[in-house]
């Protein structure tokens, strides 16, 4: 029967992370061009009819109206369903990583905490809403940098206030962590956005800076040395590809959240995996 629960919550969080990620769909569409996300209506953007809720039902609608939009019959972007598939996968992760019956993180970042075997537990559930919080809005960003190259600073304001919470909910790593994280990583990047034109952008900055808070600075540096790596080698596969340039920019920010995210799970391994190794 446990184990029929188990089952029963995760597929729900799916659920919910999937539909968290349609409204995400909403903020990569919405936010760059300036409209307002909290009201009106969403619409189809070939032919700008409204959208009604047996149009909105994540992933579903998108396979049931066979990828085109139900009005004017124009294909529908794969992203969307990318969006809202990628919302789920985040929502299980973060369940998973501090709920029964994994629990992956949280002894880690809360030595001692873990749970009794009952499912629900107040910080268990906490800490997992704040890591999708931060999730979904790395999710974000990396959409929108990708069209636009331009991060919104209420994104990166948004992931700071998680690093404000993070300090109060896992008092185990320090104020001294958050408060050097915030640096860390973003003064590096600052000097080389300032001194080098189009190396980095200040919304990369900002983003380490508020990610640093959040993760402390010794996961922000994982997650920096993870992001570059990550952004040079798409640099170059472009440069191969005969897609960019040699002077030509890209978009930094993707790999960055990517850094951010993986940092978020595996950060406490690798550095005891590299501590270890040296």
């Amino acid at each position: 029967m446990l184990i029929i629960a188990y089952i029963t919550i995760y597929l729900f969080v799916f659920t919910l992370g999937a539909t968290v990620g349609s409204f995400l769909n909403v903020l990569i569409y919405r936010l760059p061009r300036r409209l307002d996300f909290a009201r009106g209506f969403s619409h189809c953007p070939g032919c700008g009819h409204r959208l009604f809720p047996k149009d909105l039902v994540p992933v579903f609608s998108y396979l049931v109206l066979g990828r085109k939009c139900r009005y004017c019959k124009e294909p529908i972007s794969p992203r969307y369903m990318t969006v809202e598939l990628t919302g789920g996968v985040l929502a299980l992760l973060s369940c998973a990583a501090f709920m029964p019956p994994a629990g992956f993180l949280l002894n880690t970042l809360t030595p001692g905490a873990m749970p009794p075997p009952d499912i629900l537990g107040g910080q268990p559930i906490g800490s997992a809403i704040l890591y999708f919080a931060v999730l979904s809005c790395l999710l974000t960003i990396a959409w929108i940098d990708h069209d636009t190259m331009e991060i919104p600073d209420s994104l990166n304001i948004a992931i700071a206030i998680c690093g404000v919470i993070a300090m109060f909910m896992w008092p185990e790593a320090g104020l001294k962590s958050h408060l050097i994280g915030l640096a860390v990583a973003s003064v590096p990047l600052f000097l080389v956005a300032f001194f080098i034109e189009g190396a980095f952008g200040f919304g990369d900055v900002k983003l380490m800076a508020a990610a640093g808070l959040f993760l402390g600075w010794q996961r922000c540096l994982v997650a920096l040395f993870i992001g570059v790596i990550i952004g040079g080698a798409y640099g170059v596969f472009l440069l191969a590809a005969k897609r960019k340039g040699g002077k030509e920019h890209f978009a930094f920010g993707p790999s960055l959240c990517a850094g951010i995210g993986v940092s978020m799970f595996a950060g406490e391994a690798l550095i005891k995996l590299y501590i270890g190794t040296f």
